[in-house]
């Protein structure tokens, strides 16, 4: 357990925002579902991406990691003309993605395939899965505890599959990995208006980098998908990820000098969509090439409604600029923040209400009025959850006091370097022993 003092100081610098944590997943996996060797380079070696590399090696690809540093580049040699082992262990660490992406993937292959976890990834919904396995009279049998153990088996069927709009992407990203490969067609048809629509065009971008046709009718809201398709092993570079750069946007917005680069100016990333939250609470974007900066010369204001349903990744950070905004801002459609890796909805509330913010929880939305500062002297945690940690770490920078971070190591699920990024910008850390 680490335990961090932050004293109130601005930040000011460039920073390289890491690679994207959801590219470089996808990326992984279809270079080892191709026959031959792909090379994928600017891959940050996060808790999640380790779980990914750990599991696809479990299915047999064979993955060797190059590079001094964090950044690595990997060689990959496919899967698709081997068998993996008859009975497989995969251990998802905390991934929701590595595990939702691999359910359907392991129908792929003889034998079982027995995924642990820890943290509350056990208590994140799968029914999705288990309605489409029972159906088709495959095997999927959970252990009936708490932590994630979860043995599958069997082969999935080309078909029509339905679902609804607001399960998660990642069931649905599952799929698009599994269908093309089976003998058949299949179409995925989703019956109420779809949520997070930008993770499913980052699926399809890498769909088509490696070979594999998907089209998506978005009037029938139906993604129609050719059987009997291989995968191409190809080269692919990772691009920068919006969902770091939310926080480091954020800290500009409010005060900070902040440039941020590594960032694709027309990425797919749904997360792209902090510019846009940004904008609508007062502050000016300036992009030039890779890179991006946001400042409010003119003062941020409240008085927006931001709607939550496409990026709730990057609502912790934004509902802090939001209580620095003057102003009544309502952060709407938030449902899938209580079962991320925390109860999100409920974090955010109560860890910006203790440095002194005026932030309540109505239904599913926050109802936030902005005011001029935050007190900070204040005990904060991360509920074991990065975005979270890396949220209350800007919050430090606009308080007029201190305040301590409890569990702040859990920023290496997502972005290892944050803290010695947030340090060599002026951040002021030092461990606290809280007895």
């Amino acid at each position: 357990m680490t335990d961090l003092l932050l004293k109130p100081a601005k930040l000011s610098g460039d920073v390289t925002i890491p690679p994207s944590k959801s590219m470089a997943h996808r990326a992984i996996i279809a270079a080892c579902l191709a026959e031959g060797k792909s090379i994928i380079t600017n891959i940050d070696l996060s808790d999640d991406i380790i779980a990914t590399i750990e599991g696809m090696r479990a299915f047999g690809a064979e993955i060797t990691l190059l590079g001094d540093g964090q950044r690595k580049k990997l060689i990959i040699e496919g899967v698709s003309k081997k068998q993996s082992a008859q009975n497989r262990l995969i251990d998802a660490n905390e991934s929701g993605s590595t595990l939702r992406f691999f359910i359907p993937i392991a129908t792929l292959f003889d034998g079982e395939t027995r995924f642990i976890g820890r943290g509350k990834l056990g208590m994140r919904p799968l029914d999705t899965y288990e309605k489409i396995f029972n159906e088709q009279g495959l095997h999927f049998q959970p252990s009936g505890t708490p932590e994630l153990d979860l043995t599958v088996g069997g082969r999935l069927k080309a078909g029509r599959y339905e679902m609804a709009g607001n399960v998660s992407s990642q069931f649905i990203t599952g799929l698009l990995f599994t269908l093309p490969l089976l003998r058949g067609d299949s179409v995925i048809a989703i019956t109420t208006e779809v949520e997070s629509i930008g993770y499913l065009e980052l699926t399809l971008e890498v769909l088509r980098a490696f070979g594999i046709s998907v089209t998506y009718n978005e009037t029938e809201r139906e993604f129609l998908i050719p059987g009997g398709q291989r995968y191409r092993a190809q080269t692919y570079t990772v691009e920068g990820d919006y969902s770091q750069a939310a926080f480091f946007l954020s800290a500009g917005a409010l005060g900070n000098a902040v440039r941020v680069t590594g960032l694709k100016p027309d990425s797919n990333q749904g997360d792209k969509g902090i510019i846009e939250i940004l904008e609508q609470l007062g502050a000016v974007m300036h992009s030039e090439g890779d890179a991006v900066t946001a400042s409010a010369p003119n003062g941020l204001k409240g008085g927006a409604t931001i709607d939550g349903a496409q990026v709730p990744d990057i609502i912790p950070v934004s509902a802090l600029v939001a209580c620095l905004s003057p102003g009544e801002t309502q952060i709407i459609n938030l449902k899938r923040l209580r079962i991320k890796e925390s109860d999100r909805l409920e974090a955010t509330k109560e860890e910006l209400a203790k440095l002194g913010a005026d932030i309540r929880v109505v239904g599913e939305e926050l109802h936030i009025t902005g005011i001029a500062s935050l007190h900070g002297d204040a005990t904060g945690w991360s509920h074991k959850d990065h975005r979270m940690a890396m949220m209350l770490a800007i919050a430090s920078t606009v308080c007029e006091n201190e305040i301590i971070i409890k569990d702040a190591e859990y920023v290496s699920k997502s972005y290892p370097t944050f803290w010695q990024e947030f340090e060599a910008l002026g951040g002021q850390i030092s461990e606290w022993n809280l007895g």
